[in-house]
């Protein structure tokens, strides 16, 4: 097995490094101020910042990493966009090279040739935003206990229920809708995905929930929303398995989100122990320290490992649900793990807003539960295995 990367993924690598150096990096003053007015989400970067950033990236060539080309991307892959996504989060501002990845997977797999024009080529060039609704206020992790629901009549579809933990749902152009379409047969053929074009009547933004990371999810009401059938996106009752698809995408992500937060963590470490004096000794001289520091190598290691495998398996067609759940279980508790070593070793500066380090903590506490909570994948990796 080569674990060395081709010259094209160290040179993208590179690209996006210094992208990540010269714009991101600069505004992370700017983000903090905004995080300690109470801002949250898409605000934490001013509007003006955006756009810049966004053309800047659009003219190096950083959209569509892992779009086919027939949909007007690099086809990367995604071991090459997992590669990206490690060096964007080693900064807290938050942005990404559009489209955001699971979404278009998810309509790859499903879109007809009409949704195609209409969704996913506008996505997948980065002019349209999207959003998914899966979770319920009483069904986050099991989907047999969704409860939205779907009814067909006539030639129509009427919707009706609620989601919650719905990010982006007020930028999306639109929303993928996850629904109930046959009571009883739950992910084994009872649920159908639909595409819902944001300002439909029906479609409620009932209200923004800030919670603990920077992040201001939405709870969704659906009030007798009314689909025709072009909106069915994929099969009638066969829309959990490409949501799957989905959320294994994110999942593999999300451990590049970590070696990308815990690689920023371990770089301030290094850099202050080396500088700090206690007590007429640098830090770096004292062993405590200096374990923090290995064992925080060591983690990141083998995390990126994983990632790096997990994407690999991934661009063969490989089944790495398994690989993405142990991926998920394991990078979100290391990182965690790495930036509390780092806010330990600044003591009182580590806990200030006036450092990263308070917000990275922040930010990385929600990751061991959306995309499912690691107890639920703890669950799934030795069911698999006791079963096999």
């Amino acid at each position: 097995m080569d674990f060395e990367l081709p010259e094209e993924y160290r040179m993208l690598q590179e690209t996006v490094r210094r992208f990540v150096r010269q714009e991101l990096i600069p505004l992370e003053t700017t983000v903090l101020e905004r995080d300690t007015q109470g801002m949250t989400g898409e605000d934490l970067v001013p509007p003006e910042a955006e756009e810049r950033l966004l053309s800047v990236a659009q003219e190096a060539g950083l959209w569509g990493l892992d779009v086919p080309e027939e949909f007007g991307g690099l086809n990367l892959g995604a071991l090459p966009k997992c590669l990206a996504t490690e060096e964007l989060y080693k900064t807290i501002t938050p942005f990404t090279f559009p489209p955001d990845a699971p979404n278009l997977h998810m309509l790859m797999q499903t879109c007809t040739p009409e949704q195609r024009e209409k969704y996913l080529l506008p996505y997948a060039e980065g002019k349209a935003q999207s959003a998914i609704a899966i979770s319920e206020p009483g069904a986050g992790s099991d989907p047999a206990g969704m409860q939205t629901s779907a009814v067909k009549k006539g030639d129509q579809w009427v919707i009706n229920g609620r989601k919650i933990w719905i990010s982006r749902a007020h930028v999306a152009d639109f929303i993928i809708v996850m629904a109930v379409t046959e009571k009883g047969k739950g992910a084994r053929g009872g649920i159908t995905a639909f595409l819902v074009d944001k300002g439909t009547p029906g479609l409620v933004l009932q209200r923004q929930i800030p919670v603990i990371g920077g992040h201001a999810p939405w709870e969704l009401v659906f009030e007798d929303l009314t689909l025709p059938d072009s909106q069915v996106l994929g099969e009638i009752g066969q829309g959990f398995a490409p949501m799957q698809l989905r959320l294994t995408v994110r999942r593999v992500e999300i451990g590049s989100w970590c070696v990308g937060l815990a690689q920023r963590c371990l770089d301030m470490m290094v850099e202050y122990a080396k500088q700090r004096v206690t007590f007429g000794q640098k830090l770096a001289d004292r062993q405590a320290i200096q374990w923090f520091i290995a064992d925080s190598a060591t983690d990141i290691h083998a995390s990126r490992l994983m990632v790096h495998h997990g994407a690999w398996k991934f661009d063969q067609g490989d089944d790495v649900r398994q690989e993405a759940s142990m991926l998920k279980v394991f990078a979100t508790e290391m990182a965690t793990r790495v930036a509390d070593r780092a806010m330990q070793m600044h003591g009182g500066m580590g806990m200030s807003k006036e450092m990263p380090l308070e917000f990275i903590y922040r930010r990385l506490r929600p990751m061991r539960i959306f995309e499912g909570p690691t107890e639920i994948h703890r669950w799934v990796i030795a069911r698999k295995l006791l079963r096999d």
